[in-house]
């Protein structure tokens, strides 16, 4: 099992060396100058046309004036050290700009996992316990309907409904959790809607099992067998699109966080593509590989104590 998840961790690393190594070609060869979008109005210059002193001037300070393999090189050293050098928009340090952007868009991501796990698990329990053909049918469509809704047009909804019909929920800003309520849900329902599709269908696979037939023949109720006995085999699949997940509410975050005017890495991210900022780019990229590395070794854990028959096959490949 430890060899298991150190060839893991192994594979961890090589998925962030190849994020930032795409990252970085596919950056550097996008047309478009960044010295002079940075020299245009970028960074506090006002200039409209730029002399060749002061874009040779900006070249060196960025290292632009490099051999691209010496810039790979220099900008892989800064980091792995955790420096991925300054934004060429405002001059902040991307490091301290990503650290004090991913809080609020962690407590956002957060709050609509937890959202989008109940909601997702709920209908698909439902739909799955109920022997009420019309209403399986019913629940069982609605994770079509809440996958094909667009979010920009889930959080305006929101927003007019719940912010400006009826007063409950402030429709901007990052001003305590009530204002965190209208943006969670805009981002959980896609996400919900995945899980309970995954979770719906992973479940009546489940009770035609042979184990599940034996548990009902013993007289245990219709409930008990779904819930403690087909539940934890069936999420695995749905544990299995954790990555996919995760990287669906990061991706989300960006509209959301716009329509709701949140600061935050959505935010970070739009400005940044927007201005064509290389550092602030490389280092949402590699944050988010980050992100995905962890929740797959944390997945990975979560298997082997959901199913020991994984740890066991782990065990015989070492």
């Amino acid at each position: 099992m430890i060899r298991y998840l150190a060839r893991r961790l192994l594979q961890g690393v090589f998925v962030l060396l190849a994020a930032f190594t795409a990252s970085f070609v596919i950056l550097y060869t996008m047309p478009g100058d960044p010295v002079l979008l940075m020299l245009g109005g970028g960074n506090g210059a006002t200039l409209a046309v730029p002399t060749q002193a002061q874009i040779a001037k900006i070249e060196a300070e960025y290292g632009f004036n490099k051999p691209v393999i010496v810039q790979y090189f220099l900008a892989l050293g800064h980091a792995l050290t955790g420096n991925f050098g300054s934004s060429i928009q405002t001059g902040q340090n991307v490091t301290s700009m990503l650290s004090q952007s991913f809080v609020p868009t962690l407590q956002l991501a957060s709050l609509a996992l937890l959202l989008a796990m109940a909601l997702g698990a709920g209908v698909a329990l439902a739909a799955t316990y109920t022997q009420v053909r019309l209403l399986q049918q019913l629940l069982l469509t609605l994770p079509s309907i809440g996958v094909s809704m667009p979010t920009f047009w889930t959080g305006l909804i929101l927003i007019q409904v719940f912010s400006f019909h009826w007063p409950v929920f402030p429709a901007l800003g990052n001003t305590g959790l009530r204002s965190l309520i209208l943006p969670a849900i805009t981002l959980s329902l896609p996400t919900a809607s995945v899980i309970a599709q995954l979770l719906a269908k992973s479940l009546r696979t489940t009770l035609a099992e042979p184990y599940i037939e034996s548990a009902r023949t013993r007289g245990i109720s219709r409930a008990r067998v779904l819930l403690r006995h087909a539940l934890r085999t069936a999420s695995i699949p749905a544990l299995t699109m954790v990555g996919v997940i995760i990287g669906n509410l990061l991706a989300g975050s960006v509209v959301v966080e716009t329509i709701f005017s949140r600061t935050g890495v959505g935010r970070v991210i739009f400005q940044a593509v927007d201005a064509e900022d290389i550092p602030v780019i490389q280092g949402v990229v590699v944050l988010s590989a980050l992100i995905f590395v962890v929740v797959s070794l944390a997945v990975d854990v979560l298997y082997c104590w959901i199913d020991p028959r994984i740890a066991m096959a782990g065990r015989r490949a070492e």
